[in-house]
């Protein structure tokens, strides 16, 4: 987890409801998931604030990547992954404010399985793909929709605003990517429900694919795509996103103040 400590932020490792401090972060040369170094600090959970578990030098997203998504669009099944790229000053953390500028109105919320690269990846052969994956986190892919146009599609102007990009509310490093649920609630109510077994483009081609073209960074994230449901949201709308065995990513929608 990532999370304020004395006017910063510090990494540490959740165990129960305490968080023990890393001296390390994870994205570190020398850093081991099997053998983590703390120091003597120690953190609890009810009473820290949590951050976004990195700071991506590049969030990736991949579209239409489950069958069923797509046929709720009335889309053909992609050949290729339908990507786009998010900046990082859309990166928020688990209870921080999605903010709606002035102008939009038609927002949709998107729950997904994203992960989180552990160390740089380039050229990478799809079956040593997870060697670069430190883990999963949980991601809200918000989506302007009012940029859509058909016969235009303007990704950047979809998918770049400020805050759009909530991802937390840890890194797992022990979830299975190729198998787990994903599920998403607009104000107590289930709206979402798919497993990434679904997947048109799995996580292992996903990492090999992006590193035969870009250098993937240590805590680089690719968010792997929604399962069918996502709607739009308005202000005041709590949306939470659920990774089986990650844990639950919650953030309010707000109009801009």
């Amino acid at each position: 987890m990532r999370f304020k400590a004395n006017n910063g932020s510090r990494y540490g490792i959740l165990e129960g409801e305490t968080i023990r401090a890393l001296k390390l972060s994870p994205f570190e040369k020398g850093f081991s998931v099997n053998d983590p170094v703390f120091d003597i600090s120690t953190y609890d959970l009810s009473a820290t604030e949590l951050l976004a578990p990195c700071q991506p030098s590049k969030y990736v997203g991949v579209g239409l990547n489950y069958p069923e998504a797509a046929k709720e669009l009335g889309m053909p099944l992609p050949e290729s992954p339908l990507l786009f790229l998010r900046p990082s000053t859309s990166v928020i953390g688990p209870g921080a404010e999605v903010v709606f500028a002035s102008g939009q109105v038609t927002i949709i919320y998107e729950g997904e399985l994203a992960v989180v690269i552990g160390k740089e990846a380039k050229n990478v052969p799809e079956e040593n793909a997870l060697d670069y994956v430190l883990g999963c986190t949980c991601a809200n892919d918000v989506t302007d929709l009012g940029k859509f146009k058909p016969n235009m599609l303007n990704l950047v102007a979809m998918k770049a605003s400020d805050t759009f990009g909530p991802i937390g509310p840890c890194v797992d490093t022990q979830v299975d990517p190729a198998k787990a649920r994903v599920r998403s609630w607009v104000n107590g109510a289930l709206r979402q429900e798919g497993n990434t077994r679904e997947l048109i483009f799995g996580v292992k081609f996903l990492v090999s694919y992006l590193s035969s073209f870009m250098t993937l960074l240590p805590g680089d994230v690719i968010s792997t795509g929604t399962p069918p449901g996502a709607a739009p949201v308005k202000p005041g709308d709590v949306v939470r996103v659920e990774v089986e065995g990650v844990g639950i990513l919650e953030n309010r929608m707000v109009a801009a103040r």
